[in-house]
């Protein structure tokens, strides 16, 4: 008698990770496009103020919901040493410890918002708008986070996907550039510098990082998850 062994699939929490991280991604971008954009001076009869400032708001909300989901899978999941802490604290993990520190920055960087958003009448409009400015620098680490530690990475779509995301945004500091342009020219120019300049840098690197040979070693996975396992005959790249 032969004894076929037992082939199981990923788990429906992996599934979910990535699902929710790839979602949450998309929504990040939406929502920092509109910043950007600085929708709450946009309005018409058609489109009135508390439309699209309510756009802006549920846009928001829902990244943080998926952004939570993605970190509370990622806990759950067996396959790789997750623990809540590596969620919060930046590089404490012992899986990808950079690129999951990365993430652990963002959500961090989010949840400063989120607070800062609750307290807004407390804490007066400068303070509010200063915190606020971080939901921008959340976007291009969550970016770096998911391509650094994504299991799909390589995937043409969701190349695509993580493409889309940085014309959209790339195309919403160019738009606010040409706005401001007759008002503050130079921080306009550096804006657009700066977002042209981490798009190139992103380009650059991906050949030779997550796009590259070996790269689950040199992202700092350990030895023992790099092989495929017996139980479900998958490796994570």
């Amino acid at each position: 008698m032969i004894l076929a062994s037992t082939v199981v699939g990923p788990s429906t929490d992996w599934y979910l990770t990535r699902a929710t991280g790839i979602v949450a991604l998309v929504l990040l971008s939406g929502n920092v496009a509109l910043g950007v954009l600085d929708v709450s001076r946009v309005s018409s009869p058609r489109w009135p103020r508390f439309v699209v400032d309510g756009l802006h708001r549920t846009v928001a909300l829902l990244s943080v919901a998926f952004l939570l989901a993605h970190i509370l899978t990622s806990v759950l999941d067996s396959f790789a040493p997750i623990g809540p802490l590596d969620a919060v604290i930046p590089f404490h993990s012992r899986y990808r410890p950079l690129w999951l520190g990365l993430g652990a920055v963002a959500f961090d960087l989010t949840i400063a918002v989120v607070i800062t958003s609750v307290a807004r009448e407390r804490l007066g409009y400068r303070t509010w708008r200063a915190v606020h400015w971080l939901a921008y620098a959340s976007w291009p680490v969550a970016l770096l986070h998911g391509l650094g530690s994504g299991s799909d990475t390589r995937e043409h779509w969701l190349l695509a996907i993580n493409a889309v995301c940085v014309l959209v945004v790339l195309g919403a500091v160019a738009a606010r550039a040409l706005q401001c342009w007759s008002v503050a020219p130079r921080a306009a120019a550096i804006g657009v510098a700066g977002a042209v300049a981490f798009a190139g840098g992103v380009l650059i690197w991906l050949p030779d990082g997550p796009l590259g040979h070996d790269w689950a070693k040199r992202a700092g996975t350990p030895t023992t998850l790099l092989a495929p396992r017996p139980a479900t005959g998958v490796a994570r790249r």
